[in-house]
């Protein structure tokens, strides 16, 4: 009966990590509009910085993110110039007379440790120049194991990093060898000890299933080898595969991928293993230890969501950095361009590199979250966030109507408006959250597998 539910659910859909979501933003959000944006924000609410570095030595033929391959140092060390120029330059758009504060910095990637350890230097003393990083800023990095070296770690300590994310996947050698992404457990244990040893502590590791040649067996291996390093917290993916987006994953054997049976017998295997070992889950995907940040954010109702995932981050403007990024402000999104080459013209020029985003409606903002309340908390009720809007909850009558099928088949609990997944619902909550998407035209979207 579960299959048969997920089978008729497991639709391709967004993974809500912005509402409007990528494919609904447009050109009539540029430069000049996103500056404008930047010029009205409050310097008494901290920002949040992301900053992507899309270069890799390496493809991982699963990797959905925006990447560019190089074995040289050269393209790389002229990419941390553009990015230094593009920070000053943004930062210079804020409102003058208060210095802004940061509660969060996020480096992403690609591979923020293709980067040399001086590199990392002149962005955070770029960074801190400007602004003023909090005493209990979270500052995070996304590590390749295969690239993090030791003098790199060094300088994340001069600079207050406390949080690393180590990109895990899965142990096994052939599951790794249909990927093209081989690297031992020893190397990662090396890689997470060495940082620990600096006193980083809060380690991330993030695990995939979906993957060929993946197995109920190689998974539960998997798991308990990852939990053996104590990890903080997990994100556990499952594998999107659109080689019509992405065409180096023509590369994965398609034959060898898991059917949809099989996946969801994967995804309810990690779900069980990291529960056995004491994890709690977070949303859809995450997993952290009871005593965690997330977990007690979980609990007292202020997680949330943004292009990272489930996060601690409450900022209400996120500003992003490099080829593709977006930020997310309280005006609405704006993403930079994602061909580097464009985008790198453009920020050496002096220009603003945004092509594209959205501007954020009143009821954009009240969809936003009420979708962000059931992808965080898998609960909503709708008469307290409208009454937060102003606005009454009669209006989502169609959207619960349409939910009532679900409830027919226990993905959800619908108590007059209170919406509220069940743990068989857990997997399928994005399925639910489309229900309040407008935007979203599912015969002709290409997205991910909802799990």
């Amino acid at each position: 009966m579960q299959l048969a539910l997920y089978e008729k659910y497991d639709l391709r859909l967004p993974r809500y990590t912005s509402y409007p979501t990528a494919p609904h933003f447009h050109a009539g959000v540029n430069g000049d509009v996103f500056e404008g944006w930047l010029g009205d924000l409050d310097p008494d609410q901290p920002l949040s910085l992301y900053l992507h570095v899309p270069y890799c030595q390496e493809m991982c033929w699963f990797c959905g993110c925006n990447t560019k391959i190089t074995k040289h140092y050269k393209p790389v060390a002229g990419y941390v110039d553009a990015l230094v120029g593009e920070i000053q330059s943004t930062l210079s758009k804020l409102p003058e007379g208060k210095k802004f504060s940061v509660s969060h910095i996020h480096f992403g990637g690609g591979s923020p440790t293709i980067m040399k350890a001086d590199d990392l230097r002149a962005i955070m003393t770029t960074i801190r120049a400007r602004l003023d990083i909090l005493d209990d800023a979270e500052i995070a990095v996304e590590m390749d194991p295969r690239t993090a070296k030791i003098d790199f770690m060094d300088a994340m300590i001069e600079f207050g990093f406390n949080r690393a994310s180590i990109g895990i996947q899965d142990f096994n050698e052939t599951v790794q060898r249909a990927v093209n992404r081989i690297q031992s457990m020893e190397l990662v244990s090396d890689v997470i000890t060495n940082l620990r040893d600096r006193g980083i502590t809060g380690i991330n590791v993030d695990l995939m299933y979906g993957l060929p040649f993946q197995t109920l067996e190689t998974l539960r291996e998997t798991v308990d080898q990852t939990v053996s390093l104590r990890p903080d917290r997990l994100s556990v993916f499952g594998y999107a595969h659109v080689p019509w987006m992405k065409k180096h994953q023509q590369l994965i054997p398609t034959e060898a991928l898991p059917n949809t049976q099989e996946r969801w017998a994967q995804y309810e295997e990690i779900q069980n293993r990291l529960a056995m070992h004491g994890y709690v889950a977070i949303g859809l995907d995450h997993f952290s230890h009871e005593a965690d940040s997330m977990a007690i954010a979980l609990k007292n109702g202020k997680l949330h969501r943004n292009f990272q995932g489930y996060t601690t981050d409450r900022a209400e403007a996120l500003i992003g950095f490099g080829p593709s990024a977006i930020s997310s402000l309280p005006q609405g999104y704006a993403q930079n361009d994602p061909a580097l080459a464009r985008w790198q013209r453009n920020v050496e020029d002096g220009k603003c590199a945004i092509e594209k985003g959205v501007a954020l409606s009143a009821s954009d903002k009240l969809r936003r979250e009420i979708i962000n309340e059931l992808m965080c908390n898998l609960t909503v009720d709708l008469d307290v966030v409208c009454a937060q809007f102003g606005t009454s909850a009669d209006r989502f009558a169609p959207e619960l109507e349409r939910i009532s099928a679900m409830s027919a088949d226990n993905i959800v609990e619908v108590n007059g408006n209170n919406i509220s997944l069940t743990e068989t619902g857990r997997p399928l909550v994005r399925a639910v959250c489309a229900a309040f998407d407008t935007y979203l035209d599912p015969a002709h979207g290409r997205h991910s597998q909802a799990v």
